[in-house]
């Protein structure tokens, strides 16, 4: 088999568990769709502890997202392939979407960028948040948007764009500079400074 046809028998494996066992289509639906919300409010929660860690952390995961969806846009003008519901027939297609170049997937650079960036900053609690964007990207191919390869291509991206972002600026005293001029003008806005742990 070429790799054409090992990326479509991998995505049929996969989505053909959503025919054999309709009942959990409903929970991978809501992962596909739903989780970039969550994801959402936790960055914020993050931020709003006023922990200058979480900070920099948060600095780290958005300017990985924006490397990595960078090069996700470079790697998709070097290979083309759309959704596979519009390539393949007797897809399980849970999501409606236009049809486009599927190539990476950008669901899967969202969360992978900020679930390892938040791995390599909290290695306890990054365990559960990088299980999280495995089954991120696990539920895109499910619900039919997304061959494997997209996710793993997206994957690979991010991770690659986060470990160079986490060896790199917060070693860069402009990002503490920066961090530190916002913080004091939002003292300045909200004097009584949270005292909440890292979460």
């Amino acid at each position: 088999m070429d790799a054409m046809q090992i990326n479509v028998h991998a995505f049929r494996l996969i989505n053909d568990l959503g025919k054999e066992y309709p009942a959990l289509n409903p929970a991978f639906y809501v992962i596909a769709e739903y989780t970039v919300y969550a994801l959402a409010v936790c960055v914020l929660l993050y931020w709003m502890t006023r922990s200058y860690q979480n900070r920099v952390m948060v600095v780290c995961a958005m300017l990985t997202f924006a490397l990595a969806e960078g090069l996700g846009k470079i790697a998709g003008t070097l290979h083309y392939n759309q959704q596979p519901f519009a390539e393949l027939a007797n897809v399980n297609q849970l999501v409606q979407k236009a049809v486009d170049n599927s190539f990476p997937s950008d669901h899967t650079i969202l969360f992978f960028s900020f679930c390892m960036s938040f791995w390599l900053f909290k290695r306890k609690a990054g365990i559960l948040w990088m299980l999280l964007a495995v089954c991120v990207g696990l539920s895109r191919i499910w619900v039919g948007v997304h061959y494997p390869a997209d996710v793993i291509a997206g994957a690979l991206i991010s991770i690659g764009s986060a470990a160079i972002v986490f060896l790199v600026v917060p070693r860069l005293s402009a990002v503490h500079s920066l961090l530190s001029l916002y913080e004091k003008a939002e003292r300045a806005v909200l004097p009584a400074r949270l005292r909440s742990k890292d979460i």
